[in-house]
């Protein structure tokens, strides 16, 4: 059998749902390898058509959504709403979801892995895929990351494309320079704030509330072009702020808190929005 690969075809900006983490921003590298007999070009599959058909699907199906193992003993759905379901977490806490069904993908497990994602797509690409391909090994992995990073979960209701869901995420690296120097120490401490938090807008908050279980949360409704949006948390998991929360706020934010602890110093904050994309903010 011949073979042909792709390394770093795509990066697919997402969300997860995890028993213990909760809602789980995240960014994975995808690496294709194809496997059959050559057509009549020589050819297992037109390297100028792999964008087009490959990468197109990949990122059509799961990136900018949000990833549900179907499986998961802990999750509910709410009878009088078929479109909103309810994650219960592992602390006896639990989320809310609910939003247009392009906005999810739903998994055949009971666990969001690299390996049940990878396998929902090998099986999507060889059903379009032309018949002299025969086999699609997908590698899905994390960037290497020399320094501190957070994974982060936000929704962009302005925004005319998919960020306008209000449950995708990022897995994201932040640089941070203090007085000309790279700040290694600031860098981890803003990391282990953000660690697994969904950042939000106040302008999106509808409701504050203390349920029966004693736990506060946060709910967000907003209306896109796509549909009507709705996310509920428990308020510890979230982290607000009071802008949109696009990666270039983010940044000024971060340098803004920066430059209130440290008003002499010169701050410059590097954040990223997943893999090699972000944005610069100095103070």
């Amino acid at each position: 059998m011949n073979h042909l690969f792709v390394d770093n075809l795509t990066v697919i900006d997402f969300a997860y749902l995890d028993p213990t983490r909760g809602l789980v921003g995240e960014s994975w590298i995808a690496d294709v390898v194809l496997g059959g007999e050559l057509d009549d070009q020589g050819m297992v599959f037109d390297f100028s058509n792999v964008k087009r058909t490959i990468k197109r699907i990949i990122d059509e199906r799961v990136d900018h959504r949000l990833v549900i193992p179907r499986g998961y003993e802990g999750l509910s759905w709410n009878q009088d709403t078929p479109d909103t379901f309810i994650w219960n977490l592992s602390d006896g806490s639990h989320i809310i979801h609910r939003s247009p069904d392009e906005a999810v993908v739903w998994l055949s497990s009971d666990r969001v892995t690299p390996s049940a994602v990878a396998a929902l797509l090998e099986r999507e690409l060889l059903a379009v895929l032309p018949s002299n391909v025969s086999s699609v090994q997908i590698n899905l992995r994390e960037e290497v990351i020399d320094g501190a990073y957070y994974h982060y979960v936000h929704g962009l209701k302005k925004h005319l494309g998919n960020c306008q869901r209000i449950a995708h995420g990022h897995r994201s690296p932040i640089r941070i320079d203090r007085n000309g120097k790279r700040d290694e120490e600031l860098e981890r401490s803003w990391s282990k704030l953000w660690q697994d938090i969904y950042v939000g807008s106040e302008e999106d908050v509808v409701r504050r509330q203390v349920e029966d279980d004693g736990v506060a949360y946060i709910t967000f409704e907003y209306e896109a072009n796509q549909g009507e949006f709705t996310l509920t948390l428990p308020e510890k998991r979230v982290y607000m702020m009071n802008t949109d929360t696009t990666v270039e706020f983010i940044a000024a934010h971060i340098a803004d808190e920066l430059k209130a602890q440290h008003p002499s110093n010169t701050i410059l904050v590097k954040a990223y929005e997943g893999v090699g994309k972000g944005a610069i903010a100095s103070r």
